[in-house]
């Protein structure tokens, strides 16, 4: 009786153990998402989009090339070159330009104007996610984990925007088993996807894969040379 209590004890003991091993408590992603980030100067990285108009029930995709360098709250520069749809959307940290080849056009608008109308959130969770806990309400989705043992959140941003109602983020779960074991991040950029639904119900997923950090990233890149017998659309 008493050996059959032992290994009920020592199973009980197993599986708490191994639980742990699986589940990390919610502070514990959102510190391996914000530490990490605190050590991220540059980013590169291609992605797949998928967007739903929930208006007319359409999907659509496209897919490219991002690239971050990392400022202030409201100085990061971005660069996103699409391959499909071909188009860029391109920040110096003051000014953006996006450029649409196939109708020769290029809207230009100050970055800060962006941040103002209240889109500012929909672009700066990318280049703001050192800030996530400060800037969101954050639970675990009702799935905590993907099939591929990924946690996933939900963020629900603090100050109304029309561009954005909710961010969903998938967070490696590998990133977070490396920060609990180590006491430190592994990476300074460990989502794999995130999701922007704005307030009447359209959504867009990033996926992210071949992610390159700190590569010493050129300014240079951030800057947008606007082509010959192109129509400039001014915003400002």
């Amino acid at each position: 009786m008493k050996i059959a209590r032992t290994v009920v004890l020592c199973l009980a003991l197993i599986t708490l153990s191994v639980s742990s091993a699986l589940c990390a408590e919610l502070s514990q992603v959102v510190r391996t998402l914000e530490q990490g980030y605190a050590s991220l100067n540059d980013l590169q990285a291609d992605f797949s989009q998928k967007s739903h108009v929930k208006a007319l029930r359409r999907d659509e995709k496209g897919g490219g090339e991002l690239f971050i360098k990392k400022g202030g709250s409201k100085d990061s520069m971005f660069r996103f070159n699409y391959t499909k749809p071909k188009q860029q959307i391109v920040s110096n940290g003051k000014t953006v330009w996006y450029y649409i080849p196939d109708q020769k056009q290029v809207m230009v608008m100050d970055l800060a104007q962006m941040f103002e109308a209240g889109n500012g959130i929909a672009m700066n969770y990318l280049t703001g996610l050192g800030q996530v806990s400060k800037d969101f309400a954050i639970a675990f989705a009702d799935n905590a984990k993907d099939k591929n043992g990924n946690y996933q959140l939900e963020l629900t941003p603090h100050k109304k925007s029309a561009a954005m109602a909710k961010l969903q983020l998938t967070i490696s779960g590998d990133a977070v088993e490396s920060f609990i074991a180590k006491g430190k991040p592994s990476t300074p950029f460990p989502v794999v996807s995130s999701t922007v639904v704005d307030q009447i119900g359209n959504t867009t997923r990033m996926d992210f894969s071949n992610v390159r950090t700190n590569r010493g990233i050129s300014s240079g890149k951030f800057s947008f040379k606007i082509p010959s017998g192109v129509q400039v659309i001014k915003n400002r």
